[in-house]
């Protein structure tokens, strides 16, 4: 199975999420994304695979919510995206996908649904 975990390794929850993959025989695909953060298509696919909407990926404690006006409702989700793109903070995390599909692991047992 191919598994994929978009993650942060400041994070606690991505830490845990990590580690819970492993104690099961998973290594998954690390991308960190703040180095490496996916681009609009990636997004979209992430988006569809976790069956939500860009509003409901967005750290909204992030000072970059703010500072960027993200709450407005006007907003598209191409811009929501985009903002995305530009501020990778702004992803909620971890993410783990596999062929089952994706969840975001807060808490981290959410993903032994897609395992």
């Amino acid at each position: 199975m191919s598994v994929t975990l978009y993650h942060n390794p400041r994070c606690s929850k991505s830490r845990q999420t990590l580690q819970l993959l492993q104690e099961r025989g998973i290594e998954p695909q690390v991308i960190d994304y703040l180095k490496t953060p996916p681009d609009a298509d990636t997004l979209r696919s992430i988006l569809a695979q976790l069956g939500i909407g860009p509003r409901d990926l967005l750290r909204r404690k992030e000072a970059e919510y703010q500072a960027l006006g993200l709450a407005d409702s006007a907003l598209s989700d191409e811009e929501l995206i985009q903002a995305m793109i530009e501020h990778p903070r702004l992803i909620e995390r971890p993410i783990v996908i596999t062929d089952k599909g994706a969840a975001i692991g807060r808490p981290p047992e959410n993903v032994l649904e897609v395992l």
